[in-house]
This record gives C-alpha cells, sequence and structure tokens, in this order.
C-alpha cells in the first residue's frame, strides 16, 4: 500500500510540471491571466495594472525568491520608482490542491501591508511560464509593461548591475 502511495504521488507530481524553453517576449504582450494577491483579491493580469508602467517580478518556485529579493532591494537603493508586484506563477494539479496552504505560507513571511503586491497564479500559473518558458526556473522573470500589457523590457538571467541599469534606463 505504501508502495502504490508513494508511485501515485510521485505521478502526480512528474504529471503536474511542463518544461518550456526560454523565450525573448520583449515587445510581446502579456497573456490574460487570473490571480489573486494574498489579501484574496481577485484580479487579472495585464488589466488590472492601471500605471503608465509596471514591474512584475515573476517567480517559478520557492528558490526564486532570493532573486526577487536582489532585484526589490537594488530599486529600493537605487531609489527606482516604479509599482513592482510579486507574482509566483506556479503550475500543476498538486500545487493547486495546496494553494491555501502554500498562500498562508506566504503571507505568513510578509508583512501584511505588503499583500496586495504579491499577486499568485495557480490556474494560469503554467500559461505564464509557458509564456516566458521556465528553464533556469531559480532566475526571476523581470519584465517592465506599459497600462496596455506590452513589454518593454524582459530579463530572465538572474540579477546583475548591468540588468538593473538596463532596466531603469527604460523606466520613466
Amino acid at each position: 500500500m505504501k508502495l502504490l502511495t508513494v508511485l501515485l504521488f510521485s505521478l502526480l507530481i512528474t504529471a503536474c510540471s511542463s518544461t518550456y524553453k526560454n523565450n525573448d517576449v520583449d515587445g510581446q504582450t502579456v497573456p490574460r491571466m487570473l490571480g489573486q494577491t494574498l489579501e484574496q483579491q481577485d484580479v487579472s493580469i495585464p488589466d488590472m495594472f492601471t500605471a503608465e508602467q509596471t514591474l512584475l517580478l515573476v517567480g517559478y518556485k520557492q528558490d526564486t525568491q532570493f532573486d526577487i529579493d536582489r532585484w526589490l532591494i537594488a530599486l529600493d537603493m537605487t531609489e527606482t520608482r516604479v509599482d513592482a508586484y510579486e507574482i509566483p506563477a506556479i503550475q500543476g494539479m498538486l500545487p493547486r490542491m495546496f494553494k491555501t496552504k502554500i498562500n498562508d505560507g506566504m503571507r505568513a513571511g510578509i508583512p501584511k501591508e505588503l499583500w496586495k503586491g504579491v499577486i499568485t497564479l495557480y490556474e494560469d500559473g503554467e500559461t505564464m511560464q509557458a509564456f516566458t518558458g521556465n528553464e533556469n526556473a531559480n532566475n526571476a522573470r523581470v519584465i517592465l509593461i506599459n497600462q496596455a500589457g506590452e513589454i518593454l523590457y524582459f530579463y530572465d538571467r538572474g540579477f546583475s548591475v548591468p540588468a538593473l541599469n538596463q532596466l531603469r534606463s527604460v523606466i520613466l
């Protein structure tokens, strides 16, 4: 019985995740996706973003948080003024089954006043991963969009100062 349970669990995990080749999506439009803030507000990406420019820091696994944190710290230290959102985009049936527990874990580690800036994608997590690619999943996908959802800047190779400076040169 234990062996059957382990095999079933292994199949669920492997059946739930797909690898997508990385894409340069610069100049394209972000696909419409439904998500939820950690405040439990349902939102539509990119429709919800009304600022002239918005920065999406997209992560596909927990280890991506390290890269996202480096981007956020660098943006703060350089006094870069742009609305920024963290977008955990998680694919697979198993994470969807445990999304309440996963979100509760994120809420426990993030101050409540920042919850509106974290938008989880479970149902459409795979849409985002297929759009940008998910190779080297520890690297954040850094996506600067305009009000129409058009991508003005895209980077997916891990934080670097030259990439930060290039992003800053595009931000109004």
